[in-house]
């Protein structure tokens, strides 16, 4: 039976790691609330990576229509919770892991324990989970902890960070403009994905409805999520260089083989983002 150790378990990393960056990454600890979609993979690539401390977060179980997109979703863990199950997930990439689980998911009561002596936080939330997502923000942004996201977008894959000195979460995405959550919802889409390149082919628009809480997804975005969002954490991790933060960000549509490079200097407060925003909301609320 085979043994792990850890610089044999990761020695194919090396190369584009050297191996005291690899060695570095073993002692770094990553938060990710959300073990669904993104969050599971997010998860998966980061330890594979050869991170190994983490605090993850879900209140979920699995569910069948999870099967398109989410990692831990099989018919063998159909009702079980999402953190438990993706803990073992993570757990059988490197034994020596050390995971603290949240199994309510991120709330006021449990946010200093998430984030205590967190290296930086990766968003997995799912999209409708606004209420979760802006205290976890505002508590990075108090704290200095980067805040990394990646939205998985039709078949495609849009980034957006908030690191110490960028624009905050709150200038960026201009919140405070409008009352009601779909409304919110809308502003965070667009914040998201200012190109909106991916309305080319949703073929169906019925299958978007914010008002119902129902996006699509597919498992092409949430890999190329994964893959986008772990070379960023490990790039900001290992000191490596420069990463896009708001207020720009990047989009990548694999359907449409196209990337785009925007920057909102303004937000979502600018003129052409408010009109984005108009015409999103009539579509989608």
């Amino acid at each position: 039976m085979s043994t792990f150790e850890y610089q044999n378990a990761f020695s194919r990393n090396i190369g584009w790691l050297t191996p005291d960056e690899q060695l570095h990454l073993k002692n770094r600890r990553v938060a990710v609330a959300g073990c669904g979609g993104v969050g599971a993979e997010y998860i998966v690539a980061l330890a594979r990576a050869g991170f190994q401390n983490f605090n993850i977060a879900d209140f979920d179980e699995y569910e069948v229509h999870n099967f398109n997109r989410q990692a831990g979703a099989f018919m063998s863990t159909v009702g079980q919770d999402k953190s438990k199950v993706m803990e073992q997930v993570a757990l059988d990439i490197n034994p020596q892991s050390d995971i603290k689980r949240f199994d309510d998911g991120v709330n006021k009561d449990n946010i200093d324990a998430f984030l205590h002596d967190v290296d930086v936080y990766v968003d997995g939330l799912d999209f409708f989970a606004l209420e979760a997502r802006l205290l976890v923000y505002k508590y990075c942004q108090d704290k200095g902890i980067p805040v990394f996201i990646a939205a998985p977008i039709g078949m495609g894959t849009a980034m957006l960070n908030f690191l110490p000195g960028s624009m905050s979460y709150d200038d960026y995405f201009n919140f405070s403009s409008v009352d009601s959550l779909e409304e919110k919802l809308v502003l965070f889409m667009i914040g998201l994905s200012p190109s909106l390149i991916q309305l080319k082919y949703l073929v169906y628009p019925e299958g978007a409805n914010f008002s119902q809480q129902k996006t699509p997804s597919t498992i092409i975005g949430v890999k190329l999520c994964a893959g986008v969002v772990a070379s960023n954490v490990l790039k900001h991790v290992l000191k490596r260089g420069k990463i896009i933060a708001a207020p720009r960000a990047m989009h990548f549509d694999a359907y449409l083989n196209t990337l785009k490079h925007t920057h909102c200097r303004f937000g979502n407060k600018g003129l052409l983002q408010r009109l984005k925003y108009a015409i999103a909301k009539k579509r989608l609320v």
